[in-house]
């Protein structure tokens, strides 16, 4: 069956998380962003859209969620008094690289955020959620186990595992690529 942008709407609000600091998430909504861009995606490319193979669909998404990640931290730095105070849009987001970064060292970035997005799917819902929590929004581990209703043992148990678990499989992943004489 066709996927359509809005079967990508987890994996697009991951990457957003993955490219955003923490400490702009409080000033964007990550999810308002994910939705513009499902709209985007949606409102007339449907059809094509579907015709495109997964890799051209997740490259197009990722370049619509760039520009609408880079719009909405434009705009809650614009006409504020104190916007030099705030952290530079070019510094703001780890997606939106310094400006004197190769064109190569951007697509490395970005295919290294894509690559642990794909990975973070992958896990059980219970180790990504702890690893999001812990390592992506910087919760304290306490707070997690409240949260979810386990002990502190079993929140740090679930990211041991998961943690393990995507760096073999990135492992893997970058091992495959080189090539082979």
């Amino acid at each position: 069956m066709a996927r359509t942008p809005h079967d990508y709407r987890d994996y697009l609000a991951r990457l957003a998380r993955l490219q955003v600091e923490v400490a702009l998430r409080v000033k964007v909504d990550l999810s308002g962003v994910v939705q513009q861009t499902i709209y985007e995606a949606s409102r007339d490319h449907d059809s094509v859209f579907a015709s495109w193979p997964e890799p051209q669909q997740q490259a197009w998404l990722r370049r619509l969620l760039a520009h609408n990640l880079k719009d909405a931290l434009r705009r809650i730095t614009a006409g504020k008094r104190g916007w030099d105070r705030e952290q530079s849009i070019d510094h703001a987001g780890k997606f939106l690289v310094e400006s004197e970064s190769s064109a190569s060292q951007k697509a490395v970035r970005a295919e290294d955020f894509e690559r642990l997005a794909r990975a973070l799917e992958r896990l059980p819902a219970s180790q990504r959620d702890a690893i999001e929590a812990v390592h992506l929004e910087g919760r304290p581990l306490a707070e997690v186990a409240a949260e979810t209703n386990r002990s502190k043992g079993a929140v740090a148990a679930l990211l041991y595992r998961g943690l393990k678990q995507l760096r073999e499989w990135l492992r893997e992943e970058s091992t495959c690529d080189l090539p082979i004489d």
